[in-house]
């Protein structure tokens, strides 16, 4: 028989000595599902906004000024098949599409090779000028808009597709290089001098050995950016122009319609406008959490 102490030879306590029941791991489902619950709350609450506009674009012209508001009603898709009857409308969902692909790619295509030279090759410096390229956006956007008005008309570049280009890349490279060079630092330089010691060019480490390795580095700086410039209206509006305007700049200008707010007009457009980027951050989330922590640690060769 077990003896336990205090006690005497085969007397057992009433309770045993370490109870299961009473372990704190038995609390962590309790904790995981509060902590579900309100993670739940929060995100609902930062979509209601979406959701409202969605609804909206749902309903007629009487049922979204109604009053209470309706949160049962008919829906209607009539307000989309207005909006695409829209002049012009068409040419700035394509004017946003052009303007935000081609410049995201040019700058993470240069911010790659800029942050490859500062994480290897460590430049004289180099802890100041990644400042200074951060620094441009340290100012709010609006005192840059006098000077770049008068550069773009000196040099011909208002309400053009490569002077808008320009200018979003140029925006858009301080950002990605300091994401990728926090993902290029992850990698061991071990992978390069491997690569280099077996006869690979320096063109063939950057593209074919580092490149891989930090792919998610790229989707994340390409998703943060592409949301910038997707959503920007100050510089379109002041630099672009009738030909180059873009769907912010566009729901600005139509906003009154009749003398009034067409507040269906206005939803329909900003559904059909928010749509695209959700369903690619949607698709892209994992690289975004990834990208907030500019970059992994990897092992060495």
């Amino acid at each position: 028989m077990p003896t336990t102490a205090g006690l005497g030879p085969g007397v057992l306590p009433d309770q045993p000595l370490f109870d299961p029941s009473t372990s704190p791991r038995d609390d962590k489902p309790r904790r995981v599902t509060l902590a579900g619950v309100v993670s739940w709350i929060v995100a609902l609450l930062f979509f209601s906004p979406i959701l409202w506009i969605a609804m909206a674009a749902l309903k007629t012209s009487d049922q979204l000024l109604a009053s209470p508001p309706l949160f049962v009603f008919k829906p209607t898709l009539d307000n989309f098949l207005n909006l695409f009857e829209t002049p012009n409308i068409l040419q700035y969902f394509v004017n946003s599409v052009l303007l935000s692909l081609v410049s995201v790619s040019i700058a993470i295509a240069v911010s790659y090779l800029a942050a490859y030279s500062f994480s290897r090759f460590k430049p004289p410096g180099s802890d100041f000028i990644m400042f200074l390229l951060l620094s441009t956006r340290f100012v709010p956007a609006a005192a840059f808009v006098i000077p770049f008005f008068q550069l773009f008309g000196v040099l011909h570049l208002k309400n053009t597709y490569v002077g808008l280009i320009i200018f979003y890349t140029m925006f858009s490279v301080p950002f990605s290089v300091w994401i990728l060079k926090g993902f290029i630092d992850g990698v061991s330089p071990r992978f390069d001098e491997t690569g280099l010691v077996n006869g690979a060019s320096r063109a063939h480490v950057i593209f074919r050995v580092v490149l891989p390795q930090v792919k998610p580095g790229l989707v994340a700086a390409f998703v943060f950016n592409i949301i910038f410039v997707w959503n920007e209206f100050l510089f379109d509006f002041q630099l672009g122009g009738k030909g180059t305007s873009t769907i912010p700049v566009a729901l600005f200008t139509s906003l009154y319609q009749g003398g009034a707010v067409n507040w269906t007009y206005v939803a329909a457009l900003g559904t059909a406008y928010v749509l695209p980027l959700s369903v690619l951050i949607y698709f892209f989330q994992k690289y975004l959490l990834v990208g907030m922590t500019f970059g992994t640690v990897r092992g060495e060769v």
